[in-house]
């Protein structure tokens, strides 16, 4: 089945392919790689192959068996838009998505041209929200521009990890902005003034702007553990979504 999710902004995740490739510093230190070597350690059915793309069509069916209105975030442990997945697969995870109106589904992807291609010919469904990863400038800024390009309800953007100053970027045409620093034992920091900036920009330009944590380093600039650095951005918690559905209000 699917699976409840600790991931702030979701609340459960559908995987109906794992495993993916490296394409970009923010790969480095992928969570969900960890997450599926163990998981292959441990027999879990879909992860046979440990990290290695594999589709999963077992799991095809899950979101059509919750009438709960739930709100998914697809392929948490992968990227729909892998080039090794076919676009037969991609239109059946498509059909089950129309089939559920129900349910809201998140699509996240560092492979934002080949999404702009598969959604040239086929228009995203309402209950589909379309979203790139951006770790810096030179790699996830051009990501943005393509996302723009791109018909959806709702277009936004995981700025996780944060590695640099992203700079006076454009975020026209965007709903939702999630930003968040690094975990784990090779963790790199995320500064401060480089998350209160994009909080600015989000704010000047009306875009619900989302918190997700600080990582292994602390906003005093000192690595621990991700839980003792909190949430906490200038006091308080932030954690907009795009209206009319306030994620933080859906109960599981």
């Amino acid at each position: 089945m699917s699976n409840k999710t600790s991931i702030e902004w979701t609340e459960r995740t559908w995987n109906p392919t794992t495993g993916c490739t490296k394409i970009s510093p923010g790969c480095a230190h992928c969570y969900a790689e960890v997450m599926a070597k163990r998981l292959q350690a441990m027999g879990v059915q879909g992860y046979e192959n440990g990290f290695q793309l594999s589709l999963v069509p077992k799991r095809l069916d899950e979101p059509l068996k919750r009438k709960k209105p739930t709100v998914y975030f697809v392929n948490s442990m992968s990227d729909l838009f892998h080039e090794e997945i076919p676009d037969s697969y991609l239109f059946k995870v498509l059909t089950v998505i129309r089939q559920s109106p129900q349910h809201t589904f998140q699509i996240l992807t560092k492979r934002a041209e080949r999404m702009e291609t598969f959604f040239a010919g086929e228009k995203p469904p309402p209950n589909v929200w379309l979203g790139v990863t951006v770790e810096n400038r030179e790699h996830g800024l051009p990501r943005i521009e393509i996302l723009r390009r791109i018909s959806a309800a709702v277009r936004f953007v995981s700025i996780e990890p944060l590695l640099e100053d992203l700079g006076m970027i454009d975020l026209a045409g965007l709903h939702w902005v999630i930003v968040g620093g690094e975990s784990g034992p090779n963790a790199r920091p995320m500064r401060k003034e480089w998350t209160l900036s994009i909080k600015e920009l989000c704010e000047k330009q009306q875009i619900a702007f989302f918190f997700k944590q600080w990582g292994s380093w602390g906003v005093d600039g000192k690595k621990r553990g991700k839980k003792r650095n909190g949430r906490l951005l200038e006091g308080r918690i932030w954690d907009a979504a795009p209206h009319p559905c306030n994620i933080q209000q859906v109960s599981v």
